[in-house]
């Protein structure tokens, strides 16, 4: 995401609010909003989320007027998020694009899990088993790209990225 960012100028990546508490060095506010489990619940239930979902014993969430208030900015919005989120976005806004992002097999997937070192054994078992239901659903999307060759799937999505948004323009 930090690459896409660099290269396409008008886009922007939603900071979404999460239940989780933050890993050494996330920051409020830059990389998550983090909140307790009651005032995310609040959020949704006042319909302040565009999309929210549990994931791995957390709720994660894009907030709505940060999205909005960019759009209104002509800004390419992008969102970061799982498969149940990106469903909701598709129900809500037919018009987003779906970019499914995979590794390239699902052992680099726990092979990069735990070289974070930041989840312990339960976790990574729940996140494999989470991983496992949204490829099966990879498809459902507009485009799949797999992240094995950093440049070669930065370059694939900035040119999925700009293409969009020219025919949006045109």
């Amino acid at each position: 995401m930090a690459r896409l960012l660099r290269e396409v100028d008008d886009a922007w990546l939603s900071v979404s609010a999460t239940t989780r508490a933050p890993r050494e060095g996330e920051v409020d506010g830059v990389n998550y909003y983090f909140v307790d489990r009651e005032k995310f619940m609040g959020m949704a239930k006042a319909g302040e989320l565009l999309e929210w979902a549990e994931y791995s014993g957390n709720c994660y969430g894009t907030p709505l007027a940060s999205v909005l208030e960019h759009m209104k900015l002509g800004k390419q919005v992008i969102l970061e998020i799982d498969v149940q989120g990106a469903f909701q976005i598709r129900d809500k806004v037919p018009e987003a694009h779906l970019v499914f992002i995979e590794p390239p097999s699902i052992e680099v997937l726990e092979q990069r899990l735990r070289g974070r070192g930041t989840e312990d054994e339960a976790t990574i078992k729940r996140r494999m088993e989470a991983a496992q239901v949204e490829l099966s659903r990879k498809m459902e999307y507009d485009i799949q790209l797999v992240n094995d060759d950093l440049d070669e799937a930065t370059a694939q999505l900035v040119a999925y990225v700009n293409e969009q948004a020219e025919k949006m323009r045109g």
